[in-house]
C-alpha cells in the first residue's frame, strides 16, 4: 500500500509538539502555519493555520491506526464511521500554495484585505474607531488607514502597527 495524507487532531496547543513527534518517527508531516501580526512583542509570531490539527502522510496499513492515535500530543485520527479520512495530495498542495500567498502578503491580517475595506481599530490611541484600510507599509509591520474624525467629508491618513487593526465583521453592526 502507498502513503496517504491523514489528519490528526491534537490536544489543545500541542500542534508543534505532535508535529515534532511525527518527524522523530520519520513520518512526513505538514503543519500549516501563518505569520501573525501581534501588538505584544512577546506573542508568538507564527501560529497554526488550522489550530488543533496537523497532516501526516503515512501508510496506515503498515503502521496501524493506534500508532497515530496514541502518539503523545494526539487526541484522535479524523475518521468517518470508523474509517480514517484521507486527504488528497491536491488539497495539501492547494493549502501550501495559499499559505505562501498569505505569508507573502504579510500574514493573516492582510489575507484578502484590500484598499477600501473597512477595518476596526482594536488597540492604541484610536481604539474603538472604524477606518478604511489604505495600504500596508513596505518593510514594516505597519499599515496606513484612513480615519474620519470630526469632519465627515475628510479622511485623515494614520499609520498604525498592523496588529492594532482587524477586518470589520460584516455581520456586526
Amino acid at each position: 500500500m502507498t502513503s496517504t495524507w491523514y489528519v490528526l487532531n491534537t490536544k489543545p496547543c500541542k500542534e508543534e509538539f505532535l508535529w515534532e513527534q511525527c518527524l522523530a518517527r520519520g513520518y512526513e508531516t505538514f503543519l500549516p502555519r501563518i505569520r501573525a501580526q501581534t501588538v505584544n512583542p512577546r506573542a508568538r509570531k507564527v501560529r497554526p493555520y488550522f489550530p488543533g490539527y496537523i497532516f501526516v502522510n503515512v501508510d496506515i496499513e503498515r503502521i496501524g491506526i493506534s500508532t497515530l492515535q496514541w502518539m503523545p500530543g494526539a487526541q484522535r485520527l479524523i475518521s468517518f464511521d470508523g474509517v480514517p479520512a484521507s486527504v488528497p495530495d491536491s488539497l495539501i498542495r492547494a493549502i501550501q500554495k495559499r499559505l505562501e500567498e498569505i505569508n507573502a502578503a504579510g500574514g493573516e491580517l492582510f489575507d484578502g484585505l484590500k484598499p477600501g475595506d473597512v477595518v476596526y481599530i482594536q488597540d492604541g490611541l484610536f481604539a474603538g474607531y472604524e477606518a478604511i484600510f489604505d495600504t500596508s507599509l513596505p518593510g514594516s509591520k505597519r499599515v496606513r488607514v484612513l480615519l474620519k474624525l470630526l469632519q465627515a467629508h475628510r479622511q485623515i491618513p494614520v499609520d498604525l502597527p498592523a496588529g492594532q487593526i482587524k477586518r470589520k465583521d460584516p455581520h456586526r453592526l
